[in-house]
């Protein structure tokens, strides 16, 4: 005989009842979500917040309610969801530092295009959240089978009525409508445009996700071709000068290499690594060529971030609403360094020793330009691995099994993988790894990670220099192009560590290398950012003709500092650079539309090919026989 939880029979006992759970799921996702502003007492002080980050939750399980009757059950499912989304968050926290944001949920459908297996690396490996989650699962199951209805099955059509308002109210709020931002908003709860974690602390993480959802999920920056013309005109003599240098003969071309190292920066600059010279042939190349600090626009993660200023010369703070570019690219064609090079006759290849549909690549790289996309497949089936990913030393092999000799100029933007995180996962020498020393204060699990991070980028080290020397011993001329995408996300090493200069760890610059290996220069010393580099590359390549990648040099000292990463605090601009920033913003709005060209003073050679029409169909195999 089965036993059934009891109800109350009389109306406003069951309505009590329903006023209380809702209640208690309020006070619950304040604790689950453990930040001061949505705090359980909170409800008795400024009950807007608790009750605005409980809401989607609390129309969730009414909607449950109201399809299944059952009280328990419906609220209890919407905990359970509500907390599995917490989880992820606690996880992306851990390893990145920064909570959720809207953009992170497009990262659903990259579990399908070969992103599980890189992304199930920051699961726990503890079993107590599965255990948890199970346990959660078989209360729901529970509460299914032995509780009973709170009302009657026929309501002559009130539940349909109330699921329809119900259902209608939910899916505006979760499609960001504009009807919700009179209360989820920076004056009604707590905003900080530059932090998702501050606007979390004080809002909660559904109310943060849902006002940056609705404040920027649809914003969309309008350009002002009169600030562009301005700003040209201001510009026009300098750019004028800049694109009459002499250029590099067709037939003198150099082959480019620009290699994107995973995670990649220098530990000296951290405390306690000041003296360690734990990167010695990047130090060495850079006393033979030019090198700085690299300011990125992502911390911890989002590759494409970096990768796609590099490859377009657009800085993504004039595209508040692409937090992950390639996903969200809606352009058969998009103006690139790539498509540039195309024009000067290049043939332009991706490597990459991963998933090529992860980040939606094979994709964008057809928009960007390239002719062929090497990916894990066409590398040698006995290809190096190390640790979780392929080593570096694949990639090494296969940039140069992919040069050739003769034919036309080649650009070859390659894409390593041996240093991603997370770091916990054993390399192939252990030995190697727990020889490397690790600062006072900094153990356990902490260490492990710091020594797995440093074991992986002394292989990038070793590899930049073996790919250097074979490059020198060339007979055509090659620069080589190398830097970091972003720091690692070991956050509690740089709280305990901290940066030589003082600096956030979200701000904190990576560094970059530009060297033409068989002709060491006197060495230079520059401050840029990832949106600057494509310039700076065609600059020392002798191609001149670009008026936008121009224009993007002549403002690298007023503007390179203020990329940074999602929530880094902002710097101070004078009012001057403020101008300048507005004016690029509509310049880089312009140039994504294709819509710049007929503005600027000089058109390249070949623009008509290459921002408009239909792209060339993207070869995905690798060329060379292995």
């Amino acid at each position: 005989m089965t036993t059934r939880l009891a109800l109350p029979q009389s109306r406003l006992a069951r309505l009590a009842l329903l006023v209380a759970v809702a209640i208690l799921f309020v006070l619950l996702t304040g604790l689950i979500d453990g930040h001061k502003g949505v705090a359980p007492l909170r409800l008795l002080i400024q009950p807007k917040f608790p009750l605005a980050n409980a809401l989607p939750g609390l129309l969730l399980g009414g909607l449950l309610l109201l399809l299944s009757r059952r009280l328990l059950w419906s609220f209890g499912l919407a905990y359970l969801l509500q907390a599995v989304l917490y989880g992820v968050n606690a996880l992306k926290v851990e390893n990145l530092g920064t909570p959720l944001m809207p953009a992170d949920f497009r990262m659903v459908g990259q579990l399908r295009k070969g992103g599980f297996h890189l992304l199930a690396g920051y699961l726990p490996h503890s079993p107590w959240p599965y255990l948890a989650l199970l346990a959660g699962l078989a209360a729901i199951i529970a509460l299914w089978h032995f509780e009973p209805p709170l009302f009657a099955r026929r309501t002559r059509g009130k539940r349909l009525v109330g699921g329809a308002v119900l259902a209608v109210t939910l899916g505006s709020l979760l499609a960001g409508s504009s009807a919700w931002a009179g209360f989820y908003n920076g004056r009604t709860l707590w905003l900080e445009p530059w932090s998702a974690a501050s606007t979390t602390i004080h809002s909660g993480l559904v109310s943060s996700l849902l006002m940056f959802h609705i404040q920027y999920g649809h914003a969309k920056r309008k350009a002002d071709p009169a600030a562009v013309k301005q700003l040209l005109a201001q510009n026009e003599p300098a750019l004028q000068q800049h694109m009459q240098m002499p250029a590099t003969p067709a037939s003198a071309l150099p082959d480019i290499v620009v290699i994107q190292s995973e995670s990649f920066f220098d530990p000296s600059t951290l405390r306690g690594y000041e003296h360690a010279d734990l990167t010695p042939n990047l130090r060495r190349l850079q006393a033979e060529g030019t090198s700085g600090p690299l300011y990125v626009p992502t911390f911890g993660g989002g590759t494409i971030r970096t990768e796609f200023e590099v490859l377009t010369g657009l800085s993504l703070r004039y595209f508040e609403d692409m937090q992950f570019p390639y996903l969200q690219m809606n352009r058969k064609l998009v103006p690139s360094m790539v498509r540039a090079l195309n024009a000067r006759g290049y043939e332009t290849v991706a490597i990459h020793g991963n998933d090529p549909a992860f980040w939606n690549r094979t994709t964008a790289f057809k928009a960007l330009g390239f002719d062929r996309f090497v990916s894990r497949t066409q590398f040698p089936a006995n290809a190096a691995m190390d640790g979780k990913y392929m080593a570096d030393s694949a990639m090494t092999d296969e940039i140069m099994d992919q040069l050739k000799d003769s034919g036309p100029p080649q650009f070859l933007f390659a894409i390593s993988i041996e240093a991603h995180g997370p770091y916990d996962v054993e390399p192939a020498n252990t030995a190697e790894r727990d020889a490397i020393r690790v600062p006072a204060g900094i153990e356990g699990k902490e260490k492990l990670e710091l020594q797995d991070y440093i074991y992986h980028i002394q292989h990038a080290d070793h590899e930049l220099g073996r790919l250097a020397a074979l490059l020198a011993k060339r007979s055509r001329p090659t620069l080589l192009l190398f830097y970091g995408d972003h720091l690692p996300a070991l956050t509690n090493v740089y709280h305990t560590l901290g940066f030589v200069d003082g600096g956030n760890m979200l701000s904190e610059p990576g560094t970059w290398l530009l060297v033409d290996p068989a002709h060491p220069r006197k060495a230079v010393h520059e401050d840029i950012a990832s949106w600057m580099l494509p310039g700076k590359l065609l600059d020392t390549a002798g191609i001149h003709d670009d008026a936008y990648f121009a224009l993007t040099q002549l403002l690298v000292p007023q503007l390179a500092r203020l990329t940074r990463a999602p929530g880094a605090p902002l710097s101070d601009e004078s009012s001057g650079q403020q101008q300048v920033d507005t004016d690029m913003a509509s310049v880089a709005l312009l140039r994504m539309k294709g819509k710049l060209e007929k503005l600027l003073p000089v058109s390249a050679p070949g623009t008509p090919s290459n921002y408009a029409g239909q792209p060339a169909a993207m070869s995905t195999s690798a060329g060379t026989a292995h």
